[in-house]
């Protein structure tokens, strides 16, 4: 019997360390049988968990970026700017004007004896003016442009997050599941031992503590996995409540780029720092027009003249034109070129502002990512091995009567311990990489192959 226990905690560990070691783990079919025939309700139980549609991140992501909300208003924003593009660069209203001249006040009613004008006017802008407007109006196209993929960047992230922390809860949950069994298990044999004298009750207390520390997991699992799958939901366009399951793996770069090449590829692809940039330039086409108000507006008008009965000609047209004099109002005019030479310097100090925070989030990120990375690894390269052969050795003692089971199941937890703390390091660098995506605009490419994964 203690050869039977011994081979159930090596088999889990087993198990696990398919997971821990990114390959699909052979043993957990088996296992996950086992568990049934265990533990009943369990298998049971765990069954009804997954339901709903699998989902893989690309596919979350499309989905995503299909049917969020915050990405159609974002859309419908560019459609206003455009929409304003061909009013900014036409002309004023035409003027149609009717003018009675000479009306006898003894007679007001008599236009016959009154000069009669119809006219018609156009003002024109002066030289530049209209293209000038009709540059800024597309330049608030552009900007519309870039908050709009600046929505669809930090969109996809949450999409990466939530997919990712709904995958990790879901994969803390199967080494849960596999554990979970063996410590059952346990428990039967000790009660069995203490009903036959050869274990005090101390012993079976123990093992159901360590079982209830188990069920603690299971709650923070579950609590964990019911958020990402409303933050996931709510991304998607769906229901938070909606049943979601989720398929994919985690991976732990071997190699992460340098902060220069990130700044560099910022700078050229993150939407924000665009929409600044284009910003900037707008700002200065405004000042650009503001010192257009130096160039005077010119009107034009012609009509058509109904002179008063006897006059040498009694029909006679008018033509007309008249322009603005800028240079007589300095003080408006100045203050105008004024505004928009401080709005411009506004604009260009923000956008230095911005890419300054911006390389700061990419070290920050770097940074976080970094000591995941080296966390993930120390888990994986030092401390699974030392517990591994803790266990092995325990379970030689155990076989040969040289520990307790209790002592048996310590070594057997520091190995799940170790699995769920990896795990956590592994879903953090996940989410430091989705940081350093909308730190720089782009999908990170890793350099050299995956040194780490897991595959669920």
């Amino acid at each position: 019997m203690k050869s039977f226990l011994a081979a159930l905690c090596v088999l889990a560990v087993v198990g696990s360390a398919g997971i821990f070691r990114a390959q699909t783990p052979v043993g957990s079919d088996g296992l996950a049988s086992l568990a049934v025939l265990i533990g009943g309700q369990d298998g049971e139980h765990h069954e009804a968990e997954d339901s709903g549609p699998a989902l893989t991140l690309d596919e979350a992501e499309r989905i995503a970026l299909a049917t969020n909300p915050e990405i159609e208003v974002a859309a419908r924003r560019i459609a206003v700017a455009q929409a304003h593009v061909p009013a900014a660069g036409a002309l004023d209203d035409p003027m149609a004007m009717y003018r009675g001249w000479g009306v006898p006040l003894n007679q007001p009613w008599n236009y016959n004896q009154a000069q009669n004008m119809f006219s018609i006017s156009q003002t024109f802008p002066g030289r530049g003016k209209l293209a000038l407007r009709t540059s800024v109006a597309e330049s608030s196209v552009d900007e519309a442009k870039a908050d709009l993929e600046q929505v669809r960047l930090d969109v996809r992230v949450r999409v990466h997050k939530a997919f990712d922390d709904l995958l990790l809860a879901d994969d803390e949950m199967q080494i849960h599941h596999q554990h979970e069994a063996i410590a059952r298990q346990a428990i039967e044999e000790e009660r069995i031992k203490y009903t036959t004298g050869k274990v005090p009750q101390q012993d079976i207390l123990k093992a159901q503590v360590a079982l209830t520390q188990l069920a603690e997991h299971m709650i923070r699992f579950d609590h964990d996995a019911e958020l990402a799958r409303a933050r996931l939901n709510t991304l998607l366009g769906r229901k938070p409540g909606s049943p979601l399951s989720v398929a994919g793996e985690h991976a732990v770069l071997g190699t992460l780029p340098q902060a220069e090449s990130l700044d560099d590829l910022a700078l050229g692809s993150r939407p924000d720092l665009l929409a600044a940039q284009q910003a900037a330039e707008r700002s200065h086409k405004e000042q650009a027009l503001a010192k257009k108000a130096y160039v005077p507006d010119f009107t034009v008008s012609a009509g058509y003249m109904i002179q008063q009965p006897g006059s040498f000609a009694r029909n006679a047209y008018m033509v007309e034109g008249s322009m603005n004099l800028p240079w007589l109002n300095h003080r408006k005019h100045d203050a105008e070129i004024a505004e928009a030479t401080v709005e411009e310097t506004e604009q260009d100090a923000e956008l230095t502002e911005m890419r300054n925070a911006a390389f700061g989030q990419i070290q920050e990120a770097l940074v976080e990512a970094e000591a995941a990375q080296t966390l993930a690894h120390m888990y994986h390269d030092q401390l699974r091995p030392q517990a591994e052969t803790t266990l092995q050795s325990s379970v030689i003692a155990y076989e040969n009567d040289k520990t307790e089971l209790l002592d048996l199941l310590d070594s057997q937890m520091a190995v799940v311990n170790i699995d769920l703390a990896w795990l956590q390091a592994v879903g953090d660098f996940d989410a430091r990489l989705a940081d350093l995506e909308l730190a720089t605009g782009t999908p990170i490419k890793p350099s050299d192959s995956p040194a780490t994964e897991v595959k669920p």
